[in-house]
C-alpha cells in the first residue's frame, strides 16, 4: 500500500483540528473541507488547502459523498480520515474511497457494515463468546412483536436504534404503560437522524457503568488494547464526562474486559482504531453494548495515560504498516480526565445554543481540544461541542482537581454553555468518590439546578472592578459619580445584574447595596480578582467590553453580564400556558386535538432539532385553545407555538 502524503479531514471543528495537527507532525500535506457557514471556520484557517464542499446543511456538505470524493480529486489527496461522526461509520463511503483509489483510515466497509447494525453485532460477539445482555434483536419485527418481546424481556428495558449512535433513537422503559410512546418516539428519531427505523431491545441496568475499551488492529494479523474508560456521566445517553483507567477495577477486571475487546474485534477481522462498549454492572459483570468502528471523541484520555498519539497509530495502519507495539509494550501511566464543553443549557433539559463567542479564554495547564475561537459562531446546524478540556495526573484526584483549577480559568461568553455544570459534576462527593453510573444525574439531580450566586454580591464586585479598573484614558468608567463627604471619597455605581438593576454605594472600606453594608476588599492580578465583602468572598475572572459598558463575570466557569447603565427591561406577557420554542427547529407533531383538555406533564407538542426529539409538556392542566403551527414548520428560538390557557387563568 502507498504511504501517505496528502491527508484530507473530511470533518470539521475539533476533530479536525485534531487530525490536522498530527498530519503537520508527520510531515503532511493537510487539506480542509467546509461549508459555506465554516468557510472561515478555525479548521479551514489551519489547514495547508480548503475546499468548499457545500450549502451548511450536513446532507448537502459533510455527508455528501459526491463532494468529499470531488474535493479529494480537486486537492490531490490520496487518503481520507474521516473523524468521528459525519461519514466516519458509512461503509458505503469507505467502499465509494476505495473505488476512486483512496485510502480510507479506517476499517473495511464490511466491519463497518457489521458493527453499524447493532442487531447484527449482538449475533456476531454472542457467537464469538463475548457476553451479550438479554434482549431482543430479531429483524424486521413489527410494533406488536416488540410489544410482545418486551414483557419478556422483562422491564425496565432499552429501546435502541439499530443503526447509528450518539443516544438518538434510544428510549428507556419503565413499565409497559409507557412503552407505545417510547417506541414510537425512538423509531421516529431513529428515521431522522439514520433513515432507519428499526430498533431492538435491550434489559435496562439502571444501575451500571458505561466501561469501554480502545482496540487496535492492523493488516498484519496483529490486534491489541490501549486499556479502558469509564465514560458513565452522561445525558441523553451521551457522554459528558470520561476518564482514564476505569476506577475502582480489579486487574483481574482489566484484564478480561480487554481480553473480550480484543476478541471482538478478532471476530470481526478488524483494521484500525475501535472501541467497544460494555455496560458493567455493580456485581463486576460486563456486557457488550456495541463497537464503534472510529475514533471515539473520548480518545484523549487513552492518549495522556498511554504516552501514544492515535491518529498517527490509525495513519500507520491505514498505509499498511504494522502496530507501533505491541501489547506488552504498552502501560497505564497514572490517570486523565475529559470534560466536554457544549453549547447548551444544562438547566433546560440541555437545549443546544447557538450564536456568537463573544469572549473566549482557554485554561493553562490542561489539554485543550477545541472547535471554536473567540468571534466564531456556533450554528445550529452542527452538533454543539465547543472543545474538550483533558487534564492528566499522578492519580485520578489529581487529575480531577487539575480539571476542576481549568473550568475555572476558563472563560467563555455568548451562547450558553455547560462548563458551571462540568465544574458542579466534578466537585459532588459521589463522583470524586468515584461512585458512577449511567444514573448519576437522577441520582443527584441537585446537579442539575442552576448556579445560585448572590446578586448583590455580584454587584459589589462588579462595581468594585469597575472603580478600580487602570485609568488610562480609554476607559469610559472612569468618570463615575463622586464625592468626599468629610474627606472620604464615596462612589456611586448603577449596575444591572442580569435581570436585577442594582446601585452600589462605595466608600473607602466600606461597599452598601440594597440595605446590606459591610466592608470590602479587592484584590486583582491582571484579569483575576478575588474579593472579600464581609463574610462573603467571591473569586473569579473579569473581562471588560468598554463599548457597550459591560463587564463579564466569570465564576466557576458561569459568566455573569453586568452592564453600567442599564437601559429598562421591556415586561413580557406569559405564564404557565406559554409554549415557546426553546431553540430553533422543526415542528415534529401535535399531541392532542385543538379544544382538548390536558392534565400537567401531557405532551402537547414536540419540535426536532440536532436530529433529536424535545418534547413540550403542559406544566400546568389547561386547554390548547389552538395550535400556532403545524408538523414540518421550522421555528426560531422563542417562538409561539401553543395557545393554552391553564385552568387558573
Amino acid at each position: 500500500m502507498p504511504a501517505i502524503d496528502t491527508l484530507l479531514i473530511a470533518n470539521r471543528g475539533e476533530i479536525a483540528r485534531r487530525i490536522i495537527r498530527t498530519g503537520r507532525a508527520l510531515g503532511l500535506t493537510t487539506v480542509a473541507v467546509y461549508s459555506d457557514i465554516d468557510a472561515d471556520a478555525p479548521h479551514v484557517r489551519e489547514a495547508d488547502q480548503a475546499v468548499r464542499l457545500g450549502p451548511a446543511s450536513a446532507r448537502d456538505s459533510y455527508l455528501n459523498i459526491e463532494a468529499v470524493l470531488a474535493a479529494a480529486r480537486q486537492s490531490g489527496a490520496d487518503a481520507i480520515h474521516p473523524g468521528y461522526g459525519f461519514l466516519s461509520e458509512n461503509a458505503a463511503f469507505a467502499e465509494a474511497c476505495a473505488e476512486a483509489g483512496l485510502i480510507f483510515v479506517g476499517p473495511s466497509p464490511d466491519s463497518i457494515r457489521l458493527m453499524g447494525d447493532k442487531a447484527a453485532a449482538r449475533q456476531r460477539m454472542a457467537e464469538s463468546g463475548v457476553p451479550v445482555l438479554p434482549g431482543f434483536d430479531r429483524e424486521g419485527a413489527d410494533d406488536a412483536t416488540l410489544k410482545a418481546e418486551a414483557d419478556r424481556v422483562g422491564f425496565p428495558l432499552l429501546i435502541k436504534a439499530v443503526a447509528g449512535g450518539g443516544g438518538k433513537g434510544m428510549r428507556a422503559v419503565q413499565s409497559a404503560d409507557g412503552f407505545d410512546e417510547a417506541l414510537a418516539a425512538a423509531r421516529r428519531e431513529a428515521r431522522n437522524a439514520f433513515d432507519d427505523d428499526r430498533v431492538l431491545l435491550e434489559r435496562y441496568l439502571p444501575t451500571a457503568r458505561h466501561v469501554e475499551v480502545q482496540v487496535f488492529a492492523d493488516g498484519h494479523g496483529n490486534a491489541v488494547h490501549l486499556f479502558e474508560r469509564d465514560c458513565s456521566v452522561q445525558r441523553r445517553h451521551q457522554k459528558i464526562i470520561e476518564e482514564a483507567p476505569a476506577p475502582g477495577l480489579s486487574e483481574q477486571q482489566r484484564h478480561d474486559l480487554g481480553q473480550a475487546a480484543v476478541r471482538a474485534a478478532r471476530a470481526i477481522d478488524y483494521r484500525g482504531a475501535g472501541t467497544v462498549e460494555f455496560l458493567f454492572s455493580p456485581e463486576g459483570e460486563f456486557f457488550f453494548m456495541e463497537m464503534n468502528t472510529r475514533l471515539q471523541v473520548e480518545h484523549p484520555v487513552t492518549e495522556l495515560i498511554t504516552g501514544e498519539d492515535l491518529v498517527a497509530w490509525q495513519l500507520a495502519v491505514a498505509g499498511g504498516r504494522a502496530l507501533p507495539k505491541t501489547q506488552d509494550d504498552l502501560r497505564i501511566q497514572g490517570a486523565a480526565m475529559e470534560v466536554r464543553l457544549y453549547a447548551e443549557n444544562p438547566y433546560q433539559q440541555f437545549l443546544p445554543s447557538s450564536g456568537p463567542v463573544t469572549q473566549l479564554r482557554w485554561p493553562d495547564g490542561v489539554r485543550v481540544d477545541a472547535g471554536v475561537e473567540q468571534g466564531d459562531s456556533v450554528s445550529d446546524y452542527y452538533d454543539p461541542m465547543l472543545a474538550k478540556l483533558i487534564a492528566h495526573g499522578d492519580d485520578r484526584d489529581q487529575a480531577r482537581r487539575r480539571l476542576v483549577r481549568a473550568l475555572d480559568q476558563l472563560a467563555l461568553a455568548g451562547p450558553h454553555h455547560n462548563a458551571a455544570f462540568l465544574r458542579r459534576v466534578l466537585c459532588d462527593p459521589a463522583f470524586a468518590d468515584a461512585e458512577l453510573d449511567t444514573r448519576l444525574l437522577e441520582r443527584h439531580p441537585h446537579l442539575l439546578e442552576a448556579p445560585a450566586t448572590d446578586p448583590a454580591l455580584l454587584a459589589v464586585a462588579g462595581a468594585a472592578l469597575v472603580a478600580t479598573a487602570p485609568a488610562d484614558g480609554t476607559d469610559p468608567w472612569t468618570a463615575l459619580n463622586a464625592w468626599r463627604p468629610l474627606g472620604r471619597r464615596r462612589t456611586l455605581v448603577p449596575l444591572r445584574v442580569d435581570e436585577h438593576a442594582l446601585t452600589v454605594v462605595l466608600d473607602d472600606d466600606r461597599a452598601s447595596v440594597a440595605d446590606r453594608s459591610a466592608p470590602w476588599t479587592l484584590h486583582r492580578h491582571d484579569d483575576r480578582f478575588d474579593l472579600h465583602w464581609g463574610e462573603h468572598r467571591l473569586s473569579g475572572l473579569a473581562l471588560f467590553s468598554f463599548d457597550d459598558r459591560r463587564l463579564t463575570v466569570f465564576v466557576h466557569g458561569q459568566n455573569y453580564q453586568i452592564e453600567t447603565h442599564p437601559a429598562r427591561e421591556s415586561e413580557r406577557a406569559g405564564g404557565a400556558g406559554d409554549f415557546c420554542a426553546p431553540m430553533s427547529g422543526t415542528i415534529v407533531t401535535c399531541h392532542v386535538a385543538e379544544g382538548a383538555s390536558v392534565d400537567a406533564g401531557a405532551a402537547v407538542i414536540t419540535l426536532e432539532a440536532m436530529k433529536m426529539e424535545h418534547t413540550l409538556r403542559a406544566s400546568a392542566p389547561g386547554t390548547v385553545r389552538a395550535f400556532l403551527v403545524k408538523a414540518g414548520d421550522s421555528v426560531s428560538e422563542g417562538t409561539l407555538l401553543v395557545d393554552f390557557e391553564t385552568e387558573e387563568e
